[in-house]
């Protein structure tokens, strides 16, 4: 496909009630059109930034897995978004991706919040993930990633980079630039799903989801402490001719991740 239309879900996030945001979930992508291909959904979107690994976490395909399924082939979109996975005796942020053919990428995050004690409780991933969905090379991060632009680097390898977060309102200003700066330096489409309201540390977001062109234009913007849904078509024909006009990629410098 040369174009495909994004859906970008920004909510007040129930903490720890996962069928109360299935719910939410559900309400607002009622609203979606019928040839929407990607639907993004925040970090943790089914219980909030939550510590509590041993109450909440979930086997790899057990309740929440087979819900974004059903989503995905009522709408016939592809659905990610994280939660809490036990893998292994290993508890991981893991981001997932679903489509209607009940096909499916993960990638666990791999910068862990320490702050928030996010390491303490959490196993961070060891892989970056670049897959292909209806002809778009998509990568993926979850929110604190944001930060560290070598793990994000893109010498071509992809053309649209997903965040899934839960950033706090007192860092929107972070959030916000950040999004625009990995578009920019990686010549590429870039969507951040963010949530709204104040979870159970009694810590506020701001929202401002948004889609975000390889210029580091805003295409769609859901804009502070508002709960809906936007939506933008992302042109591969037109990354590609940027990137053929101003080849800035191809002058990067190489190095190898550890």
């Amino acid at each position: 496909m040369e174009k495909i239309k994004l859906a970008v879900i920004q909510y007040d996030i129930s903490w720890e009630v996962k069928e109360r945001n299935f719910g939410i979930i559900e309400k607002l992508i009622s609203r979606l059109e019928q040839d929407t291909d990607i639907l993004i959904l925040p970090e943790m979107f089914n219980t909030g930034f939550s510590m509590n690994t041993e109450g909440l976490a979930e086997s790899p395909r057990a309740d929440s897995f087979d819900w974004m399924v059903h989503i995905a082939e009522k709408h016939r979109s592809g659905v990610c978004g994280s939660y809490i996975v036990r893998d292994k005796d290993r508890f991981y942020n893991r981001w997932v991706f679903v489509t209607p053919e009940k096909k499916s990428w993960t990638y666990d995050k791999r910068h862990l919040f320490s702050p928030g004690n996010e390491d303490k409780v959490f196993s961070k991933g060891s892989e970056r993930l670049i897959f292909t969905f209806r002809g778009v090379k998509i990568s993926a991060n979850v929110c604190y990633d944001l930060r560290f632009p070598v793990w994000t680097r893109n010498k071509g390898e992809y053309d649209l980079l997903i965040n899934s977060a839960n950033w706090p309102a007192a860092r929107r200003e972070v959030w916000l630039t950040l999004l625009r700066a990995r578009a920019i330096e990686n010549q590429c489409y870039v969507a951040g799903s963010n949530r709204i309201g104040t979870d159970g540390n009694r810590v506020n977001h701001a929202g401002d989801s948004m889609i975000i062109s390889p210029r580091g234009e805003v295409i769609a913007s859901a804009g502070k402490d508002t709960e809906c849904l936007i939506s933008a078509v992302i042109s591969i024909p037109e990354l590609k001719e940027f990137r053929k006009k101003f080849p800035v990629l191809k002058d990067a410098d190489n190095f190898i991740i550890t």
